[in-house]
């Protein structure tokens, strides 16, 4: 059985205002505190040099580039040829380790140059990977390992820890 209120029937419902105000200037608050209206100015991350260089340092236009192409055998997806700089080093195990060893002579290089440029020259110096598409991911995993550094005496010597790829490109 529904009852009705016959008293409310004739009245009108007035919805509260003041509640409602309180939340838009919540709001309007929150907004403005949050707001950025100017970003900051200057703020680059350039670092400028000190003063003039040493006569001996290497600029990074001097350094050699380090260039590794991996060709694959399109049937199989194995290593077919490994070209450092343009030089054939062949494939399998052998091919990684002379890799290895020619990135460990560049590093060693760079790091005779001088005690203060020692840290940095590792640090500017980058390897570009150049695999094939069809090139099974255990090879480039080994070039980029080879790249890396190497085991001495148990010991992990880093060689070059920025290596990047090259631009795909498109299939033959």
């Amino acid at each position: 059985m529904k009852i009705r209120n016959r008293n409310a029937a004739g009245r009108k419902i007035e919805t509260q205002m003041t509640p409602m105000i309180d939340v838009v200037f919540l709001l309007l608050i929150f907004f403005m505190c949050t707001f950025k209206i100017i970003e900051p100015e200057g703020d680059f991350s350039i670092n400028m040099p000190l003063g003039k260089p040493a006569e001996a340092s290497v600029s990074d236009a001097e350094l050699p580039p380090l260039r590794v192409r991996l060709v694959a055998d399109p049937a199989t997806g194995e290593l077919r040829q490994l070209i450092y700089n343009d030089r054939d080093f062949g494939n399998g195990p052998a091919a990684f380790a002379r890799l290895n060893e020619e990135v460990g002579s560049v590093v060693a290089a760079l790091r005779q140059i001088g005690p203060a440029e020692a840290g940095e020259g590792d640090q500017t110096q980058e390897v570009e990977l150049d695999p094939d598409f069809e090139l099974d991911y255990r090879h480039v995993i080994s070039a980029i390992s080879a790249c890396s550094g190497s085991l001495v005496n148990g010991a992990m010597v880093p060689y070059i820890s920025r290596i990047r790829f090259a631009q795909i490109r498109e299939e033959r």
